[in-house]
């Protein structure tokens, strides 16, 4: 049986709107150290701000960013801001976990930061951790649909073992007191921890990885730091994107580089999601 040109226009709105795409990625950028020498953020800033403007995600978070290299990102791309503070005192000292969004698609209903301690509300922290940890979280809003979604982005502590799996339990519980709709949600970040850990298993229960859930359309190396080592194998993942109420449609680790060097020391990760119907 034919169908009219209008059940076509019909089935085609509803299969656009079911579709709504949203693209994210998770970067470690490498703080500006200038002991880094040839990998220093002045030498590397102009190829990664061209790689995020080449992969033009609609959100994404960056770890262990300092804020004047957040502006120069901010700057260097076209419609979009970000947000989030400093780890050591709140304000814009110190490593970030800034969530940056695409001004013209998103409007942010809300965002804040806490610390990955046990008092997550003033810079502080717990456990075995070596430093200061942060989430910072953001809840959106598409222009054009209303749809709404939450996104975390955080940096686990990279000594404290039971910090790792205490931040882990610490996020999940946030999200659920956060998220009284229960709307879809991504977690991503440097969880310094591998795959088979606790803390990254404790995360699935609730969670999924969206790199395995792309199945066949998961592309990349195995690994995510990289160590701005370019003649090894890259097998240590450790950054992540963490779904609930959306489908991943794919994913990429993108190992990017030029003239023989990567633009951090780790490989951003990235991910093409759907809202769950």
């Amino acid at each position: 049986m034919r169908k009219t040109p209008l059940v076509l226009i019909l089935l085609f709105a509803i299969h656009f709107v079911s579709g709504q795409t949203i693209e994210v990625l998770t970067y470690n950028i490498k703080y500006d150290n200038p002991k880094d020498s040839l990998n220093n953020w002045d030498s590397r800033k102009d190829f990664l701000i061209s790689q995020l403007r080449f992969y033009s995600p609609d959100i994404f978070g960056t770890q262990e960013g300092l804020v004047h290299q957040l502006k120069d990102i901010e700057q260097g791309l076209d419609n979009y801001a970000f947000f989030g503070v400093g780890r050591d005192y709140g304000d814009e000292r110190g490593e970030f976990t800034a969530i940056f969004y695409d001004q013209t698609k998103f409007d942010v209903l809300k965002e804040a930061t806490f610390w990955l301690s046990t008092t997550p509300e003033e810079p502080s922290k717990s456990w075995d951790a070596a430093l200061p940890r942060i989430c910072t979280y953001g809840h959106f809003k598409l222009k054009k649909s209303g749809e709404e979604f939450f996104v975390f982005n955080t940096h686990f502590d990279h000594v404290g073992k039971v910090a790792r799996k205490e931040s882990a339990k610490l996020i999940l519980k946030k999200i659920k007191e956060l998220n009284t709709k229960r709307l879809p949600v991504v977690l991503m970040g440097d969880f310094n921890l591998e795959n088979s850990s606790g803390g990254i298993q404790w995360i699935l229960k609730e969670m999924q990885d969206a790199h395995a859930e792309a199945g066949q359309n998961a592309h990349g190396p195995e690994g995510t730091f990289n160590g701005f080592n370019f003649t090894k194998p890259v097998n240590r993942r450790i950054d992540y994107i963490f779904v609930d109420g959306f489908e991943t449609s794919k994913s990429g680790i993108l190992s990017d580089s030029f003239d023989c060097r990567y633009p951090s020391d780790h490989f951003p990760v990235y991910a093409e999601l759907y809202f769950e119907k």
